[in-house]
């Protein structure tokens, strides 16, 4: 039924037989799994790989299991999980402890130029999507933003209910690093920033909080 050409009637290029590749259907997931930065529905898996949803669904259960050593072998040091309505590798929570250390050793550098701007964007728009920030910066900051995400920063703070976009704000850690208690006692920056209903045709996103209307700057 549809179920059968969901996957492959989304593009017109040919799409590899994953199942003959070596590994098959498990390794074409992986393949893909280890380079998104956000979790992806099965049905975009399949669309991608062009296996019926069903399959690939089955598949990733399985691998979920297989990582926690359900299947006979030792436990791995990360975990397949479904969150927000998609899939995602991240690190097994009982190695959250080293996985910080080894962060937070790389935390003395000094953040870059493009970093300090991404950052301002995100702790006076939050919650704000890697889009939304783009169309302020005027460049894409994926890779930014997974940098103040590794160094305890910002963090994935929700979903967009409408596009399903990942929404990032600030931490706990950002506040003890800036001396503040409160986001409120950041000094005001609206009128450097554009108001956010300029930018809810981004990832779909509403304006979801606004900033201090007085005038004011924060360079550093």
């Amino acid at each position: 039924m549809n179920e059968q050409t969901d996957a492959t009637d989304a593009t017109d290029e040919p799409v590899v037989d994953v199942h003959r590749a070596p590994g098959g259907l498990p390794a074409a997931l992986e393949a893909v799994l280890v380079v998104v930065d956000e979790p992806v529905p099965a049905v975009d898996l399949a669309a991608a790989i062009g296996v019926p949803t069903d399959q690939v669904t089955a598949a990733l259960a399985e691998l979920a299991s297989q990582y926690r050593g359900e299947r006979g072998g030792p436990p791995r040091g990360f975990e397949l999980r479904e969150l927000g309505g998609g899939w995602r590798i991240y690190s097994a929570p009982v190695h959250a402890e080293l996985v910080g250390r080894f962060v937070q050793g790389g935390q003395t550098a000094r953040l870059t130029q493009a970093a300090l701007e991404t950052l301002a964007v995100i702790a006076y728009r939050q919650p704000v999507s890697r889009g939304q920030v783009s169309a302020v910066r005027g460049v894409n900051v994926d890779g930014v933003v997974r940098t103040l995400v590794a160094r305890g920063l910002v963090a994935e703070v929700g979903q967009d209910p409408l596009g399903g976009a990942s929404l990032f704000g600030t931490t706990g850690y950002f506040l003890e690093r800036m001396g503040f208690t409160s986001i409120d006692e950041m000094p005001a920056l609206a009128p450097h920033l554009p108001d956010m209903d300029e930018l809810d045709g981004i990832d779909g996103i509403a304006d979801l909080r606004r900033a201090p209307a007085d005038a004011g700057t924060d360079e550093g």
